[in-house]
């Protein structure tokens, strides 16, 4: 599983009660290019607490786009308008799959 962000020192009792407030699980997008080369990465999983602004939070992976993700061809300009695109609207939500990952991981297996 991935490293999630945010969540250090939280009992379960507090993810569950962030999550009804409306805190969720997202992973950022980001483009780095090498003139013929371009590396399109998502981040670590992050945990937003309700109210807490996604686009801040993502703010470095942005930056880093427009920095560096541009400069490959032909896919440099496309996954950088991408990332940008996921980045600016806060991240792309994960939470569902999060907690299908967690209670998983808490089932008993046979």
């Amino acid at each position: 599983m991935a490293k999630v962000i945010g969540v250090e020192g939280m009992t379960a009792a507090d993810l569950h009660l962030e999550l009804q407030k409306g805190g969720r699980f997202v992973i950022y997008q980001y483009c780095i290019s090498v003139i013929v080369m371009t590396f399109k990465r998502a981040s670590n999983v992050y945990f937003l607490r309700a109210g807490e602004s996604g686009v801040i939070r993502g703010l470095p992976f942005t930056l880093l786009s427009m920095m560096l993700g541009w400069w490959g061809f032909p896919w440099g300009p496309i996954y950088t308008l991408e990332s940008l695109a996921i980045n600016l609207q806060g991240g792309r939500d994960v939470t569902q799959e999060i907690l299908a990952l967690l209670a998983q991981s808490t089932t008993p297996q046979p």
